[in-house]
């Protein structure tokens, strides 16, 4: 069997095959049949696709199983099993390679599962891992040389693929995303996917779907720019039209080759297609790549350190970046209320703390929970849940106990901080793997035995003992930080010097640093002073990172001054904005510093304490929300009025910030919820006063034969929030049973989702029903695929693109009937 990793070395360019669903259609797959399902019926069928690819030149065939896993194929009576499916699909690509008699490669597909992890949201990490596991068992088991997720919407699911390929098998893996307007569903730019996968260790990243060639551009130039791994592009033959009844993608072959084949010139080893690509749109770029002499090699741009990410932040720690405050706050030591509020398993506290701490402008905030009476292993996982759910900045998980950071770090859906490993022995050897796995950069703290390593010498031999220890487990240097071990000078007066020493020893070897910068001063009056005159040494000598209080402005002061005069703060634009009203003993303006703390991207969690119940919805604060509620009517509040003039503004702003691309689907759905959380608090109230309210009703229905009901879900909530009675028919509904809901519930308008150009078509079929019953019910579409052309071709009374603009499409549709 040839080795695909071997191939990727070799610096060749491999072809992928196109698109699956159109063929499927030109080839019999009936209106409303699952791909899958008709596959397993005509495995010839599917056997002569993959033979069409590889003549056309494809050097990857890609098997059928995009929608392969638990959740799309079901557990119902006439359900495959998860393991056979994937296994026979997987063999019916083997088998078109072995008639073809040439060197071709099988990539097992996996696509999304259609649901959301927790906190967004209901499915536990463990789950969804061990259901990509099932999928990915069958696949290795039919034969595939390498595994491909694929039309990757959230970070978080992308890792979870990425885990159970790693727990299955050590098949080469590559991760694509799909993004849309430079931006993934749940608000991931390429750059935090490309440092996310790279911190996983994966073989290739790629993009897909969602758009043709030309408008695939800028985002396949960042991936480029960032990765130095190989990247794959995989464009559609353009946007799909409806033509006699049929879905049409306009994007002929010579077209959709010419635009696709720029990307190699640019750097991209491994082309294909998407969405309507066939065998004639490979079989062009083929001809086009061997016209193709030489092309660019990527030269991505590198920098030593690390980087942490969630879903919308990427913040670097190293060289060429201010110094990074780590929020120290959540910890209990030395602090009573946080310490029984943990033992009570309460976390009030905690995230006080937290905003507080984001507010102060922390690019990511150390977590802590390790108090007497505690089990860390429950609570540091439920800790950071409630954190990732209401800020986006990454953590950083502090603990002696692993399997509390084993526990904890599937609830970050992205890179974080592991604090720490050190040479206690075993816990590089259970640590180490699951950072590397994780993808989660770590802090190696240069302790073994019970003697301190006083001197810089010392400290700098355990060091590379550890980083030794590292390269035995394939743990690459891109996830680690040393902690520079900062010792009292009360006790030791050389110890501020050795620090120093380590410091740029670290910093010649191209290894970020970091520093626990209170216990330079322990035992000493003037602690502020001695602190952060040392941190400004330790920039000076080119300190990372270090473990603070954010809110103290005296570091505050010293990181600022130091970006200016490391030349890291360009034009002091960011020391202008903050210290324009400095005064000699005083404090700054009160804006946060942006060189050190505020830097690593626009925070969207809650930022302080709301005052208003609109600033609640707005900033998602359920907590607060509640309060709020609770407050205003022991004060005597009218309930409607809290609704009007405070609920509704209050979402309705957040859908003002979603369609300016500041918010993103993490925050939508939690400031709906929030809405929500308040409004069943005052609905009790709102019916004793007006009796039962009429609302208008709407039926929400992803179509016929289409299983995906992520969009239709989250439509469905914002609807609500907006004074619709939402009656949610699921997913894979017929057109019959829609058009029989809205009569029976008095709907007047219909909402259908579809995520497949397999499936788009039929809505039409919806449309066509209302019509020819002569219902007074309009009826919107929406969906990844869905154009407003083509709703306007099938007839549709209105689109939507997404949750925000479905609910203005649904009011204007009632103003019209």
């Amino acid at each position: 069997m040839p080795d695909f990793r071997q191939a990727l070395r070799s610096g060749r360019r491999l072809i992928f095959d196109g698109g699956m669903g159109t063929m499927l259609q030109s080839r019999g797959l009936p209106p409303g049949v699952s791909p899958e399902l008709f596959c397993l019926a005509r495995p010839d069928v599917l056997v002569g696709i993959h033979a069409d690819y590889l003549r056309a030149g494809a050097d990857v065939l890609t098997t059928n199983t995009f929608g392969g896993c638990v959740y799309k194929l079901g557990t119902g009576p006439g359900a495959p099993d998860v393991v056979e499916f994937n296994r026979a699909m997987a063999r019916a690509a083997r088998e078109a390679v072995a008639a073809s008699g040439r060197e071709a490669f099988v990539a097992g597909s996996v696509g999304p599962s259609g649901h959301f992890m927790r906190p967004l949201g209901d499915l536990d990490p463990a789950e969804l891992v061990a259901a990509f596991r099932a999928q990915i068992r069958g696949l290795v088991q039919g034969g595939v040389d390498l595994i491909l997720a694929e039309t990757q919407f959230d970070l978080a699911e992308a890792r979870a693929i990425v885990l159970a390929v790693r727990a299955e098998c050590d098949l080469p893996v590559g991760v694509s995303m799909t993004f849309e307007n430079g931006v993934s569903l749940t608000g991931s730019r390429p750059e935090v996917f490309v440092h996310s996968m790279l911190n996983m260790g994966v073989d290739f990243i790629a993009t897909n779907c969602s758009a043709g060639p030309e408008q695939m551009a800028e985002v396949v130039d960042e991936l480029l720019a960032l990765s130095d791994v190989p990247v794959l592009v995989e464009p559609n033959a353009g946007l799909p039209e409806l033509v006699d009844g049929r879905t049409v993608f306009r994007l002929g072959p010579d077209d959709f080759a010419r635009h696709t084949a720029r990307f190699a010139a640019a750097g991209a080893r491994l082309l294909g297609g998407c969405c309507g690509t066939t065998p004639d749109h490979i079989a062009a770029l083929r001809g086009a790549l061997d016209g193709l002499s030489g092309g660019l090699v990527s030269d991505p741009a590198r920098r030593d350190g690390i980087v942490l990410t969630t879903r919308a932040q990427a913040v670097h720690i190293g060289a060429g970046s201010p110094i990074r405050i780590i929020g120290e706050r959540i910890n209990p030591t030395g602090k009573k209320l946080l310490t029984a509020e943990l033992q009570a398993g309460e976390f009030a506290q905690a995230l006080r703390f937290a905003d507080e701490q984001v507010e102060a402008g922390a690019p990511l905030l150390d977590v802590n929970v390790g108090a007497p009476m505690v089990d860390e292993a429950v609570l540091l996982p439920a800790l950071v849940e409630r954190l990732v759910a209401r800020h986006s900045l990454p953590l950083s998980l502090d603990s002696s106990n692993a399997d509390a950071i084993a526990a904890a770090l599937p609830f970050h859906p992205g890179s974080p901080l592991v604090n720490s490993i050190s040479g206690e022995p075993g816990r590089m050897e259970h640590l180490g793997p699951l950072c590397r796995d994780h993808g989660a950069p770590f802090i190696l703290l240069p302790l073994k035995g019970r003697k301190l390593p006083v001197t810089a010498a010392e400290r700098i031999a355990i060091i590379e003992e550890l980083l030794a220890q590292a390269d035995g487990l394939r743990i690459p240097r891109r996830l680690v930080m040393v902690d520079v071990l900062a010792l009292a000078v009360s006790s030791k007066a050389e110890a501020a010097r050795h620090c120093l020493d380590t410091i740029r020893w670290c910093a010649a070897q191209g290894l970020p640093t970091t520093i626990g910068l209170s216990n330079i001063s322990f035992g000493l009056p003037a602690r502020e002073l001695l602190n952060s005159t040392f941190l400004a040494m330790a920039a000076g000598a080119g300190l990372s990172s270090c473990i603070a209080h954010p809110g103290n402005a005296r570091i505050r002061e010293a990181v600022a001054a130091s970006s200016v005069l490391l030349g890291l703060d360009a034009n002091a634009e960011a020391f202008i904005g903050g210290y324009s009203g400095w005064t000699p003993g005083g404090d700054a303006t009160g804006a946060a510093p942006t060189g050190g703390a505020g830097s690593a991207g626009t925070g969207t969690g809650v930022k302080a304490k709301a005052a208003t119940l609109e600033e609640a919805v707005i900033r998602g604060d359920r907590e607060g929300a509640l309060a709020l509620v609770e407050r205003a009517l022991t004060e005597g509040a009218d309930p409607f009025a809290l609704v009007q003039d405070r609920l509704i503004p209050g979402i309705t702003e957040v859908g003002r910030r979603y369609e300016r691309r500041e918010y993103f689907l993490p925050q939508l759905i939690r400031s709906a919820e929030t809405m929500q959380h308040a409004f069943r608090k005052l609905q009790p109230l709102l019916e004793a006063q007006r009796g039962q309210e009429t609302r208008p009703v709407i039926i929400m229905a992803t179509v016929e034969g289409d299983i995906h009901d992520i969009g239709k879900n989250i439509v469905t909530l914002m609807l609500g929030n907006h004074g619709f009675d939402v009656v949610d028919l699921g997913k894979d509904v017929k057109a019959a049973d829609i058009v029989e809901a809205a009569e029976r519930h008095g709907a007047r308008v219909i909402g259908l989702s579809a995520l497949m150009t397999t499936t788009m078509v039929r809505m039409e079929d919806t449309v066509r029903l209302v019509r020819e019953r002569g219902l007074p019910v309009k009826v919107m579409v929406g969906g990844a695929v869905v154009t407003p052309a083509y709703a306007e071709a099938i007839g549709a009374d209105g689109y939507s693109a997404d949750a925000v603009e479905a609910v203005r499409v649904a009011k204007e549709l009632l103003t019209v009937q």
